[in-house]
């Protein structure tokens, strides 16, 4: 057996069996989804992240890529109670380092106690708790990753869907999954991906009759340039956003976000409508919250487990965002809808701004 060490924040280290050998450290956290392992392997939102599976068996339907979010795998490392070997040799090959033959009921609670924790990854022939108490000497709080937007996103602009007939989406890439893309280009929408730090000009180029804010990892406060797309569009552009976009777009509009202690990470977290009164199943996968909107935003919906905001709407402007994930691959597509609204929102403002008959 491969040794494998895990440092906890703290100083505490487990041991398990190594399945894909390296060392890494990042922010631990876990997912409550029992399906959708590729998905969540490759969402760029787990970037600087250690991901726990709490579900105990992991890689029993394959790896197949086209269920992938993204080319690569982003967490820094995978823990689990057990890996299947298909799963291990595809960590192996993407130079991620893997454990399994953990108690993650243990993980798990230990991260809902004390909330999501440094950690130090270290797994080979050779390798020593010293090793993963190094890594973990050297792990930076989620926050500190100022510019962790470069690490996700797109280097120049791309177009996606141009011969469409539909609404023009600007999609700022804080680390967008694959499938909002998709989303949209179901819709006939043409997609022009835009880097998260684009200039205004990128996205007056695009001449967009929406801005769109993706999802991501990391702290909202950092993406300061994503904060300034959506003050300066926002008057005239209708504005959408999912995940980190919806914290992104409440900081714009004078909101606060604030740090969870766990997060949310599954595909059964249960959101209320509050005008419908209706409950939905989602997908979601964030660590930081909206705690305030503003007095431009107003909070529609909510998580049922504790009360956070999982929607907004613009008070007086055309804004709708969600911090759930409603492409939901996989997951249940009760709020697919969500990408009509968007996009619905561009013939809103298209027929306030023809003036009426005399």
């Amino acid at each position: 057996m491969t040794a494998a060490y895990v440092a906890l924040e703290g100083g505490h280290v487990l041991e398990g069996r190594g399945r894909a050998s390296g060392t890494a450290r990042g922010e631990l956290v876990f997912t409550t989804a029992y399906t959708g392992y590729e998905e969540s392997l490759t969402d760029p939102s787990y970037e600087e992240q250690i991901l726990t599976f709490s579900y105990p068996l992991i890689g029993n339907y394959g790896v197949r890529e086209e269920r992938f979010e993204d080319d690569r795998v982003h967490p820094r490392a995978v823990l689990a109670k057990e890996l299947t070997e298909d799963v291990a040799n595809w960590l192996e090959t993407e130079g991620v380092p893997a454990v399994d033959h953990l108690d993650t009921r243990d993980v798990v609670t230990d991260i809902r106690d004390g909330g999501a924790m440094k950690c130090g990854i270290a797994v080979g022939e050779d390798a020593t708790e010293e090793d993963a108490l190094e890594q973990l000497e050297q792990c930076k709080a989620m926050s500190d990753h100022t510019d962790i937007g470069a690490q996700v996103s797109v280097d120049e602009p791309t177009v996606y869907g141009a011969d469409n007939d539909g609404e023009t989406v600007a999609l700022v890439d804080c680390g967008a999954k694959g499938s909002i893309v998709d989303s949209l280009l179901a819709r006939d929408a043409t997609v022009h991906v835009l880097p998260y730090d684009a200039a205004v000009s990128d996205v007056e180029a695009a001449d967009p009759d929406i801005l769109f804010i993706s999802n991501g990892p990391g702290d909202p406060a950092n993406y300061e340039q994503a904060i300034a797309l959506v003050e300066a569009f926002v008057e005239d552009t209708p504005v959408a956003g999912i995940c980190l976009g919806q914290q992104i777009v409440a900081e714009a509009l004078g909101g606060t976000t604030a740090k969870m202690d766990f997060g949310h990470r599954g595909v059964n977290q249960p959101v209320l409508d509050l005008d419908s009164g209706q409950v939905v199943m989602t997908t979601q996968n964030h660590g930081y919250t909206v705690d305030e909107p503003g007095d431009y935003l107003e909070v529609t919906q909510i998580n049922v487990n504790d009360d956070t905001p999982e929607g907004l709407d613009g008070v007086d402007h055309d804004i709708i965002t969600r911090q759930y994930h409603p492409e939901a691959n996989p997951g249940p597509e009760d709020t697919l809808d969500f990408f009509d609204s968007v996009l619905g929102m561009a013939s809103n403002t298209s027929q306030r701004a023809v003036p009426a008959d005399d």
